[in-house]
């Protein structure tokens, strides 16, 4: 009599590639694998090239040939009532062939009834399959259920972390907006400051050269008029007739001297310290500081000490004789004064004292905020 394995496998010879049933119809191809006629004809619709689902080999025609073999073996299947899913489902023994119907608690795995009694599972424990199934089956849903768990709290988790992660792109992208903005005030403050400069420098040279330009004019008229005069003497000289000579001497009103030309260079330079570089950058950083517009301070009423009297507007304190008795809270200072609130973080304030006589320092009635940059925590 044939054993479970060996009908497990002839069943397995009986069952088409493509729709993994006992085979209907069974058709051959040129390579020799066999089909249902039915699912390889579907299986080859509206393909451009015939292939064997298979090996992948391709054919030029469409050749069916009927294989009888299989014909009179799947016939006798179906009568056998060999269903290769069942036989499938099922799993047996290697050893034994015989169904695995227990499961060793011990060694976690499956046996057959003759492997239980073998040597090897010997005073193990033993259980049905379907006892088993459901004791682990439980396991693993109190499994699911903590892991359900566990994934629920790191979703929240995510969510947290991705609006962090959002909250600080944000938070950059409103401060590079920022930072845009106030190097655009000094832009502005630089391109008018070199506007005033150059514009400066342009009017104290023509200036200078005015006045340069004047005395070159001055000097170059008293160099053609002493040309005329030195043409009109070398004329004189150049006559022979003495009598003519001294005629034409006589005629001249009086002799040259350089006292008659009283010229000079003149000199000027420009005023280079007010366009040097120092001057530029103290200048420029001072209209730029100028510029930059005053923190609005809130102080933190529960930072108040009790000799401490804050304004309305939260904007100010000022000291008072009248001593409170605040409530206790850990944002008290210890010595009255307390740090206010409304500035970017990487500031703390400090309340400033007067160090001569231990009393607050204040600007008229108020006191004075100071600030002092720390490292951000």
């Amino acid at each position: 009599m044939a054993s479970r394995q060996e009908v497990k496998c002839l069943t397995e010879e009986l069952i088409c590639f493509i729709c993994l049933d006992i085979f209907t119809d069974p058709v051959s191809l040129e390579c020799d694998h066999s089909f249902c006629r039915r699912c390889i004809t579907e299986y080859w619709e509206g393909k451009e090239r015939n292939s064997c689902p298979v090996c992948r080999e391709e054919f030029v025609r469409c050749v069916l040939r009927v294989n009888r073999a299989l014909v009179s073996l799947s016939e006798k299947a179906r009568k056998l009532n060999l269903d290769p899913i069942e036989t499938k489902s099922k799993l047996y023994c290697e050893e034994h062939q015989e169904e695995l119907k227990l499961f060793c608690e011990t060694d976690k795995k499956l046996i057959c009834v003759i492997c239980r009694d073998a040597r090897e599972h010997r005073e193990h424990r033993f259980m049905p399959v379907k006892e088993a199934a459901e004791i682990y089956k439980a396991q693993t849903k109190s499994s699911i259920k903590s892991l359900t768990h566990y994934t629920s709290v790191i979703k929240e988790m995510e969510h947290e972390q991705k609006q962090k992660i959002s909250g600080v792109r944000d938070q950059s992208c409103s401060l590079q907006t920022h930072i845009t903005s106030e190097f655009s005030k000094m832009h502005r403050i630089l391109i008018e400051k070199e506007k005033c400069l150059l514009r400066d420098l342009r009017e104290e040279e023509e200036r200078i050269v005015n006045r340069m330009e004047k005395n070159l004019r001055y000097i170059q008229e008293n160099l053609n008029s002493m040309d005329q005069k030195l043409s009109a003497l070398q004329k004189q000289m150049d006559q022979e007739d003495s009598v003519i000579f001294l005629k034409e001497e006589g005629r001249r009103k009086r002799r040259y001297s350089e006292k008659e030309y009283r010229l000079s260079v003149a000199d000027d330079v420009l005023q280079v310290a007010k366009f040097d570089h120092p001057y530029l950058l103290n200048t420029a950083l001072k209209e730029m500081f100028d510029a930059i517009k005053q923190v609005s301070v809130t102080v933190d009423v529960e930072t108040a000490g009790s000799g401490l009297e804050v304004s309305e507007d939260l904007k100010s304190v000022r000291g008072t004789r009248t001593s409170k008795d605040p409530p206790n809270t850990r944002k008290r200072s210890v010595n009255g004064l307390g740090p206010a609130t409304g500035i970017r973080s990487g500031a703390r304030r400090l309340w400033s004292r007067n160090p001569a006589d231990n009393s607050p320092a204040v600007n008229g009635n108020h006191l004075i905020p100071k600030f002092r940059i720390v490292k951000p925590q």
